[in-house]
């Protein structure tokens, strides 16, 4: 099975997210350190439609300006808009596999898409 993981390796859940996936054994993993190589627009739409969210749900607000920004009650255009051009915006991690996606907080989330 192919796994890609959108991970920042200075978050905990995501680095928690990445052991698990790396300790099962038939896993091609990909690990894309998303605050180095966002993801389209695109991509991010696909990954939260995928996932069962809306972009405000994949939205990471602690240690971010997120709600002095408005983004927690601006619409999907808005917050996407933000998220390509300030990538910590996003929340992570995200975890793709072809069973799904899943934004892995907490990181036991990934268990359900493999």
């Amino acid at each position: 099975m192919k796994a890609t993981i959108w991970h920042n390796p200075k978050c905990g859940t995501s680095r928690k997210t990445l052991a698990i996936l790396e300790n099962l054994a038939g896993v091609e993993l990909e690990v894309v350190e998303y605050l180095e190589t966002p993801p389209t627009r695109e991509k991010l739409e696909q990954l939260y439609r995928d996932a069962g969210i809306t972009p405000q749900e994949g939205l990471r607000k602690r240690g971010t300006d997120a709600e002095e920004r408005g983004l927690p009650d601006a619409d999907d255009a808005m917050v996407l808009e933000a998220m390509v051009a300030d990538p910590i915006l996003i929340e992570r991690p995200l975890v793709e596999t072809d069973k799904g996606v899943r934004l892995c907080r907490p990181q036991d989330r990934v268990l359900e898409i493999l």
